[in-house]
C-alpha cells in the first residue's frame, strides 16, 4: 500500500510503467468535471472508474480484495475513511471470489484506518484488503476515481 498526496506523485512514477499511466490520467484530466463512468486508459489493462457516492457508517464496512488489478483510489471531492489490512489477517470469506468482478469479500482482524481528503490517493495491491467509502466524521457525498491496473 502507498498513501500520499497527488502533489507528491513524481516520487512514484518510476515504480512501474503502468502506474505511471494511471498517475498521468489523474494529472492530465479535469477530475472535478470528469463524467462519472468508466474511462479507458489502455484497454482492459488500465481504466478509471469515476464515482460520486455517499460515505457509509463504519459498521456497514465491507472488506474486499482483488487478484487481477491494483487500485489507485483518489479522492476528488470530500473526505473518505478507508480500512486497510493485510490479506494474511483475513481468513474468513464472506462472499466468494468473482473472477468477472475481480473481488472477494472477507472478514478478519488486525486492520487500521486511513483518512483521505481531496487530493489524497492510496495504491492498493492484491495483498491489501480494504474497506472503502467510510465516513470520516459525518456521512457525506464524495467524488473519487479508482484507476484499475491489471497485474
Amino acid at each position: 500500500m502507498i498513501f500520499d498526496e497527488l502533489k507528491n506523485i513524481a516520487q512514484y512514477k518510476n515504480l512501474d510503467e503502468r502506474l505511471k499511466l494511471g498517475f498521468d490520467f489523474l494529472l492530465n484530466n479535469d477530475l472535478e468535471n470528469l463524467e462519472c463512468k468508466k474511462h479507458i486508459i489502455k484497454g482492459d489493462e488500465i481504466y478509471a472508474n469515476v464515482q460520486e457516492l455517499k460515505t457509509k457508517n463504519l459498521e456497514d464496512k465491507k472488506w474486499e480484495a482483488h487478484r487481477k488489478y491494483i487500485d489507485i483510489q483518489y479522492v476528488i471531492k470530500g473526505k473518505e475513511k478507508i480500512g486497510c489490512g493485510f490479506l494474511r489477517d483475513f481468513s474468513k470469506t464472506t462472499v466468494p471470489y468473482s473472477d468477472e468482478k475481480d473481488v472477494v469479500f472477507l472478514d478478519g482482524e488486525n486492520y487500521n484506518y486511513i483518512n483521505l481528503k481531496a487530493g489524497d490517493f492510496v495504491v492498493l495491491y492484491p495483498n491489501d484488503v480494504h474497506a472503502p467509502m467510510l465516513k470520516v466524521e459525518e456521512n457525506e457525498d464524495i467524488k473519487k476515481v479508482i484507476v484499475k491496473i491489471r497485474l
